[in-house]
């Protein structure tokens, strides 16, 4: 897959994160560095649920809100659950860190205007949009089970819906596993095929006759994107892969488990 114009590094204080060249809005996809947690989840871990202490994911909040020059304040974001919901939110949609979630989607649109939206992966596919026209943003979490249950193609419905253009909506697809290290069963492949229609491009390739896989789950959501109306010109991708970098991102198969989370942040200036 060739890659767009470069992501840009991003370092305020001690805290490093990535701007895409596709979007114009306030936006950011955090490393790991930058936060206060410890031991194994060394420094900038934004997940609820992974063993941290409540003071430190707060701290970590506050330090990434500053860092992308947004006050303090409640996020809107949701309980990931790996499939293809995507809901329409708004300011009664924030929550308050550390209180039960009111529902589950893996993905978030909204057209309210100062409403940071994020959503969290280690290895998924993070996917921001957004159509400046329209004043309309999102953040999907592409999981490869969310990726084949067409959750971009639900995320454009409901982005058009609130008036965005599919032509005139801009995406970033962020640092995630690559194909050097997404290995999969063949179900991958084949539900792939079922969503793209057969037109998969390089989005995976068979390892010899061992049953196994190599998966590009960037370049599977790039080419659904391509065929929901983007223009290519207005998809941008990252080239880190949270694997083989899994000193500045948080990764989920290397770690096996023993990892935070980052995040994928967008807002309507």
């Amino acid at each position: 897959m060739e890659f767009s114009k470069p992501f840009a590094e991003i370092s305020y204080k001690e805290l490093m994160y990535m701007k895409a060249p596709t979007i114009p809005y306030t936006h950011c996809f955090t490393t790991r560095w930058g936060g206060v947690s410890e031991g194994f989840l060394e420094s900038l871990n934004l997940g609820e649920n992974r063993g941290d202490s409540e003071e430190n994911v707060r701290e970590n909040y506050r330090r990434l809100l500053e860092a992308v020059g947004l006050p303090e304040q409640k996020i809107c974001f949701t309980r990931q659950v790996h499939g293809n919901h995507v809901r329409v939110v708004t300011d009664e949609d924030r929550r308050e860190l550390f209180t039960p979630f009111k529902y589950e989607a893996d993905g978030i649109v909204t057209n309210v205007r100062g409403l940071p939206l994020i959503c969290f992966t280690a290895d998924c596919v993070p996917v921001l949009l957004c159509d400046p026209e329209a004043g309309v943003a999102g953040a999907v979490h592409c999981g490869w089970r969310s990726t084949v249950s067409d959750i971009l193609g639900a995320a454009v419905v409901k982005m058009t819906g609130l008036g965005a253009s599919a032509e005139k909506l801009r995406a970033a697809i962020g640092p995630a596993i690559d194909m050097c290290c997404f290995e999969t069963d063949a179900e991958v492949p084949q539900a792939i095929e079922k969503l793209l229609g057969g037109d998969c491009g390089e989005a995976f390739f068979a390892v010899g006759d061992t049953g196994k896989y190599m998966v590009d789950l960037k370049e599977t959501n790039r080419l659904r994107l391509l065929q929901l109306g983007l223009k290519n010109e207005n998809i941008s991708v990252s080239d880190e892969c949270t694997s083989c970098n899994c000193d500045r991102y948080w990764s989920h198969r290397k770690t096996r488990g023993r990892r935070g989370a980052q995040g994928a942040l967008i807002v309507i200036d």
